[in-house]
């Protein structure tokens, strides 16, 4: 296997510089400049109309483009990614106070107008923050439309490249890599890449002929033991050559950029993976966010709660919770509460069901039309409101707002040791599984989104999946 790079080719990049850089980029950075400009002019105006002073109308504007320049908050690595983009504008946030600190006792000397820098800052990050949102869900649509996204050219074994296909085709909404083709470390494997519909460009070796071919912006690399360190070289020039970027696939998979970092050691760049952090000191925020907001929501919905207690007494004969043994973080059991949407007899007709179930590759038992749920009962699990008794499994600490799916003690007992690894956290009202397919996902599939969870877990990934909890309950996928 040779990959050559000629001086012929280094001379072609000389002479082309950022001809790959695509439009939208240029415009989105363009943009976020005149959106952050307009920000720390707005924060200016606001300080203004406080404290009637305009001299920070003239500094606050430039300072804040500089700020965020330096904290790299207009490099296109980190378009779209939002969690990284919102802690760039707050490093740079923090940075603003100490520059105009410096510049107070170095040059000023002037209290009136670094209060008014220190101040200003409160509202430049909040306009800036709401700007970007706003551009990341626009660029989320784009991406979504097929427009703007990176042509990109996958390398390695077949196998890999499987496996990274099914993530990037089963994420949620718009993603910026569009696979455009594939090179094999082992092309007598090509038979599984043509049944992804994906084009074939060759081995390895035919990397830079496939790179110029497709007009590939991005070569994403995935491990394979023939990639040694000398390879990888010749692969990154390659691609340096054509004005490609060049990634690396780690080899763990479900594993949070967060978790992530370079340290290097005697000049050999080691990836270091931060373990997952579930003490109960980093989790009290969440224990206390989420009891205080289970508190607040029965409060609102106790009249609608008790309205649909009524309507499944009328509907049907029996109770209207259902109550059922569950098991909660550390294997501990408790009643999980429910508004019943089956007859009183289900468990009785479940054997006779046994051949319709949905999920027959694992542990969880879902039956489409299952005629054991009542009329009512339909409406309640197609719009989630029988979930709603929960709550106040979340305010006596049984459950958290987020997490993994509470399971029975059954499935429990036929977990093998990896899964079981999901009990380190309390099952969710809501979680990955219930806002990604509920029900039309595989049980593997359901187990990876509920391990990667636990391993990926922050208060960022809760609120993102909260956000997400409102479109899927309205889309309805996977309820029945």
């Amino acid at each position: 296997m040779t990959i050559e790079v000629t001086h012929e080719h280094l001379v072609v990049e000389d002479r082309r510089p950022g001809t790959r850089r695509r439009r939208w980029e240029r415009r989105y950075r363009l943009v976020l400049l005149v959106a952050d400009g307009l920000a720390a002019a707005a924060a200016a105006l606001v300080i203004h109309g406080v404290y009637g002073r305009w001299a920070v109308a003239l500094v606050l504007p430039p300072t804040w483009i500089i700020a965020m320049l330096v904290h790299r908050s207009y490099d296109r690595s980190a378009f779209g990614l939002g969690p990284e983009e919102y802690l760039r504008v707050l490093r740079g946030a923090v940075a603003l106070p100490a520059l105009a600190a410096c510049v107070h006792w170095l040059v000023t000397r002037d209290s009136g107008l670094l209060h008014d820098m220190i101040t200003a800052a409160v509202p430049a990050v909040a306009f800036a923050l709401m700007v970007r949102y706003a551009l990341r869900r626009r660029l989320y649509r784009r991406w979504a439309r097929g427009r703007g996204r990176s042509a990109t050219l996958l390398v390695g074994p077949a196998r890999g490249i499987v496996e990274l296909v099914a993530v990037l085709r089963r994420a949620a909404g718009g993603q910026q890599l569009q696979v455009a083709g594939v090179c094999l470390s082992n092309p007598e494997n090509a038979g599984e890449i043509r049944k992804l519909g994906i084009p074939l460009l060759g081995g390895v070796g035919d990397m830079n002929d496939a790179i110029r071919a497709m007009g590939v912006s991005t070569v994403v690399t995935l491990p394979a033991p023939e990639f040694d360190a000398a390879v990888l070289r010749r692969m990154s020039w390659t691609a340096a050559v054509q004005g490609a970027d060049f990634l690396l696939a780690p080899v763990l998979a479900d594993v949070s950029a967060s978790r992530l970092a370079v340290r290097p050691t005697n000049g050999v760049p080691l990836v270091r993976i931060q373990a997952p952090n579930l003490s109960r000191i980093s989790r009290l925020p969440k224990e206390l966010l989420d009891r205080a907001l289970a508190a607040g929501l029965l409060a609102v919905l106790l009249l609608p709660m008790l309205a649909i207690a009524l309507i499944v007494r009328w509907d049907s004969s029996g109770p209207a919770l259902f109550r059922q043994r569950r098991v909660g973080r550390y294997g501990n059991h408790f009643t999980m509460l429910k508004f019943r949407t089956m007859r009183q007899d289900s468990e009785a007709l479940r054997a006779e069901l046994a051949h319709l179930n949905q999920n027959s590759d694992g542990l969880l038992f879902k039956v489409k039309e299952d005629p054991r749920i009542t009329r009512v009962g339909s409406f309640l699990r197609r719009s989630s409101l029988d979930e709603l008794p929960q709550l106040i499994n979340v305010v006596r600490g049984d459950m958290s707002l987020v997490g993994p799916r509470p399971s029975l003690p059954e499935e429990v007992e036929e977990y093998p040791a990896e899964v079981k690894r999901r009990l380190l956290v309390k099952p969710g009202l809501t979680g990955l599984w219930q806002v990604s397919g509920r029900s039309d996902l595989p049980w593997a599939e359901a187990v990876r989104l509920d391990l990667g969870y636990v391993d990926n877990w922050s208060m960022g990934l809760d609120l993102s999946i909260l956000a997400r909890t409102g479109s899927a309950v309205m889309r309805g996928t996977g309820a029945y």
